[in-house]
């Protein structure tokens, strides 16, 4: 009796899942495509983390390579530079995340407040539109304010009487520079995130708050931002997530790697990439990247786990 009981419950188990994979067969098939991208180029290549741990030779190939163990991770934490490339890395993502999240709601929240929507939408292409230039076009623009001999800038200063200034020998006004051109190509792509979730909040709550008596102010401090703030913390732990990666254009087209600004230029990304183009050494670049992962992953997994002890309810997981 009791094996004819659990025959019956697997048959109906299979029956279910036959029932449910053929509900739901046109949504597997659409999403397949997707799924066999992601699959080849996003689980397929972890079989090169192993290149971390080895000294690789073309000729034995990944799996026939040498095991050096930790010996591609000293090249990263023995080096001098060491403190300088992991300082700079954190605190410019710290800067942008910061600046981004400040700035991005304050203009989402602006343009949602203009009563012309037609204008609203003009601003909104034109703060999105530098989001879709490379960072080369954008370092040949910044050339054109800041070269010693033809910039903009150089001729404003000798027109008011001023010396003019080697832009890119000068380390001490990059950070301000790097962080600027950042925020202008970013910032309206998260601005328009912010939005979408502006339209999602009903007008209920704002005639409800005018009734009330709530100044505009009020209503967004009441209303519009305790609505956003879910939008803003998965925002803000994604961004963590990648705070020990750097923008490689930003920090290497846009200062021309010029060799005087690398004390404020320097970064993970930009120092492997010298390193890899000098030396070749194919482990220590592997070595550099599962590095950046897995704080990476440590870090979004810690944000999490604070966001849900604070606010569960708007952790990712």
């Amino acid at each position: 009796m009791k094996p004819s009981a659990q025959n019956a419950g697997t048959i109906r188990k299979k029956a279910g899942f036959l029932k449910t994979f053929k509900k739901n067969l046109p949504l597997t098939l659409m999403a397949l495509p997707a799924l066999i991208v992601m699959f080849l180029f996003r689980y397929l290549p972890m079989a090169g983390l192993l290149l971390a741990f080895k000294r690789f030779s073309v000729r034995k190939g990944i799996f026939g390579s040498d095991w050096v163990q930790f010996d591609n991770f000293e090249f990263l934490f023995k080096t001098s530079d060491a403190w300088i490339i992991t300082r700079n890395t954190i605190c410019y993502n710290a800067l942008f995340i910061l600046m981004d999240l400040v700035l991005a709601v304050a203009m989402a929240i602006g343009l949602s407040e203009l009563l012309r929507k037609r204008r609203a939408k003009i601003y909104q292409t034109i703060f999105m539109a530098p989001y879709f230039l490379s960072w080369v076009v954008v370092s040949f623009m910044a050339f054109s304010l800041f070269s010693v001999d033809d910039g903009l800038f150089n001729h404003l200063l000798a027109y008011f009487g001023f010396a003019g200034v080697d832009w890119y020998s000068e380390p001490g006004k990059w950070p301000f520079i790097l962080t600027i051109f950042q925020i202008w190509k970013t910032v309206g792509y998260s601005t328009v995130m912010y939005i979408s979730s502006l339209t999602g909040i009903s007008n209920d709550y704002y005639e409800a708050a005018i009734i009330d008596g709530a100044t505009k102010w009020q209503q967004i401090k009441r209303i519009t931002l305790p609505c956003l703030r879910p939008m803003m913390i998965v925002l803000t732990i994604l961004a963590i997530g990648r705070i020990f990666y750097a923008d490689f254009g930003l920090f290497f087209q846009l200062p021309r790697d010029s060799g005087p600004l690398y004390p404020v230029t320097q970064v993970i990304d930009t120092y492997v990439y010298r390193a890899l183009k000098e030396t070749g050494n194919v482990g220590m670049a592997a070595a550099a990247s599962l590095y950046q992962s897995v704080v990476g992953f440590v870090l979004v997994v810690g944000a999490n786990l604070v966001v849900r002890r604070i606010e569960p309810d708007s952790a990712l997981f």
